[in-house]
C-alpha cells in the first residue's frame, strides 16, 4: 500500500492548495496520508525551507511547490 506525506508549514497558501489535492486523491483511492510541519525540525526546515509544499510518495520526493493531481494519481496507480 502507498502512503503520502505533505511537508509544509502554517500560513503557506501553496500548502493549503496541496492539502486539498492530496486529501481528495487520497480519499478517493483509499491511500493514507499525513502532514508534517517542517518548522518542527531544523533538519527539515534546512532541507525543504524554500521548496514547500513538498509531496512524498512512499517516502520519496514526488513534487514540490505545486501538486499535480494527474501525476499524483499516476504515482499511486
Amino acid at each position: 500500500m502507498h502512503s503520502i506525506t505533505l511537508l509544509g508549514r502554517q500560513g503557506c497558501h501553496l500548502c493549503d492548495d496541496a492539502r486539498e489535492v492530496i486529501a481528495r486523491v487520497a480519499g478517493e483511492l483509499g491511500v493514507p496520508w499525513e502532514e508534517v510541519d517542517i518548522d518542527t525540525s531544523a533538519e527539515l526546515r534546512e532541507k525543504y525551507g524554500e521548496m514547500i509544499p513538498v509531496t512524498l510518495v512512499d517516502g520519496v520526493q514526488h513534487d514540490f511547490w505545486r501538486v499535480s493531481e494527474d501525476r499524483l494519481r499516476a504515482a499511486l496507480a
